[in-house]
């Protein structure tokens, strides 16, 4: 019996997948034929690698694709927060969709993020309750629950839609993503979950072929795709740590924390690293620049297949790295802290191989170390 349920729940995500796939597919011909008529184009600019107007409301196809899949593909399994997530969700695509069209402020875009975020907090309860030792912190207070969760969504939001300036590499890094989480949380026993990574997986995969190989049917997600996966990241990775808490199964996870910051090292790194730099330089963490890990490498070699490619090897080489050493059953702290510091020696390398980038690069390293010896002095 135990089997049979096991191949129903293997086929539900099967299903889940299948139908993203299905339904990005038919969905984005026409998306492309109406950013044309409509003439909804992402223009060429100074910051931008793509030297034509390319359609770029991809992330409509993409939420369509999601809602479908996991509405029909989870029926019949208890997933309470479910309504809160697809609310969330709702909230950040129709945000980055007017944003995508009509252009909004970002400090508005960010109010809105925080709504989203307090929805699946404190009406989903989306959140961290234990950080497992990392810190030192085992169960937290609610107050440092809200707030660290809190933080954590609105991080993995802005990460994502940060990292959407290649081709497949926003789309690329959350299929990976959603593949580890989605086939732990199969494994483990919490099939909703799986279905909901696999649904995004299989409308991500239709995007990705769209938006990396498509030659009259290009197209690129907007805001309206990297908000929508930004935020069911953020979901699965709260739900990934927790779970992993309270699992039973013989797969949980020593050092899930960890572990999931792993999966997620090459937009947090990056993020974290773009808004030190900035605040550093005096500036805004919110204002633009080119200095993503994305655009340092399209300066060293133009290609963007590579660069993404390039990338998401980095990623799973972390991910595999990250997993390999939790069960040797290496401290949480220990892993934490190797994952962070080789994760921004790596990823940092590109920025260091720029000939015209160096003096900026010793301008910059100056600063730091000034303003750390001004910490003790």
């Amino acid at each position: 019996m135990e089997l049979l349920q096991n191949n129903i729940d293997l086929l539900y995500v099967i299903l889940a997948l299948v139908l993203g796939i299905i339904i990005v597919s038919i969905a984005i011909p026409p998306i492309i034929r109406i950013c044309y008529a409509k003439k909804l184009f992402d223009e060429t600019g100074a910051r931008k690698v793509h030297k034509k107007a390319i359609p770029r409301i991809g992330g409509v196809a993409i939420f369509i694709g999601f809602t479908i899949s996991i509405a029909i593909a989870s029926n019949g399994y208890s997933f309470g927060m479910l309504k809160y997530v697809v609310a969330a969700v709702t909230i950040m695509f129709f945000v980055g969709l007017k944003d995508d069209i009509l252009a909004i402020a970002a400090h508005k875009k960010f109010i809105m993020q925080i709504i989203a975020a307090l929805i699946l907090v404190i009406l989903g309860d989306v959140r961290i309750t234990n950080f497992q030792g990392l810190f030192g912190l085992t169960e937290v207070s609610y107050f440092v629950s809200f707030v660290s969760s809190l933080f954590l969504i609105l991080v993995v939001i802005n990460s994502f839609n940060l990292i959407d300036g290649v081709d497949g590499l926003a789309s690329g890094i959350a299929i990976i993503a959603s593949v580890v989480f989605g086939t732990w949380f199969y494994i483990a026993g919490y099939t909703q979950h799986a279905i909901m990574c696999y649904a995004l997986v299989g409308s991500l995969a239709a995007f990705f072929m769209y938006n990396v190989f498509g030659e009259k049917n290009k197209l690129f997600m907007g805001d309206s795709g990297s908000l929508t996966i930004g935020i069911l990241i953020a979901v699965s990775t709260i739900q990934f740590i927790e779970l992993n808490l309270i699992s039973t199964s013989s797969y949980a996870i020593n050092a899930a924390p960890a572990v999931a910051f792993s999966i997620l090292i090459i937009p947090l790194i990056d993020i974290l690293r773009i808004v030190f730099v900035r605040i550093l330089n005096g500036r805004s963490p919110f204002s633009p620049d080119n200095c993503h890990l994305h655009h340092c490498l399209l300066r060293l070699q133009k290609i963007h297949l590579l660069v993404t490619l390039i990338t998401i090897f980095i990623n799973v080489f972390f991910i595999t790295l990250a997993l390999w050493l939790s069960q040797k059953g290496l401290n949480v702290n220990i892993l934490f802290g190797l994952i962070v510091v080789f994760g921004f020696i790596i990823l940092s390398t590109p920025i260091y191989l720029e000939p015209n980038r160096k003096k900026t690069i010793y301008r910059q390293l100056y600063k730091t170390m000034k303003t750390i010896t001004s910490l003790f002095y």
